[in-house]
């Protein structure tokens, strides 16, 4: 009979956020076509599951609210031509969708 103690790993493997491949595509998806309104929501997922630190999530809510607060003051009406609000949302968006397909990177540690 196998000793238990000497089968079981060192340590208990760090929980994952995407079970499957397409679980993964879809959760990156979810940043970019929510327009950026849904950016932090994958950072909360992953910090209930503890896949990440709770820190990390309230950093990536506040900075969507700071993101888009920024954008409506610069461009309140919308008939503004300023491009820089824009390239915030598109800028949130991007950097979102990265960071999400890095949750279960092990190579990453900040925030883990």
């Amino acid at each position: 009979m196998a000793n238990p103690y000497l089968t079981q790993p060192l340590t208990p493997a760090r929980p994952r956020m995407f079970d499957t491949q397409r679980a993964k595509v879809i959760w990156i998806l979810v940043p970019i076509l929510s327009a950026g309104l849904a950016a932090a929501v994958p950072f909360v997922v992953a910090a209930v599951k503890g896949v990440v630190k709770p820190w990390l999530a309230v950093t990536y809510v506040v900075g969507e609210i700071a993101v888009f607060s920024v954008a409506f003051a610069i461009s309140p009406n919308s008939d503004d031509t300023s491009p820089v609000p824009g390239f915030l949302l598109v800028l949130l968006m991007i950097t979102a969708a990265t960071h999400t397909a890095l949750l279960d990177n092990d190579k990453i540690s900040i925030g883990k």
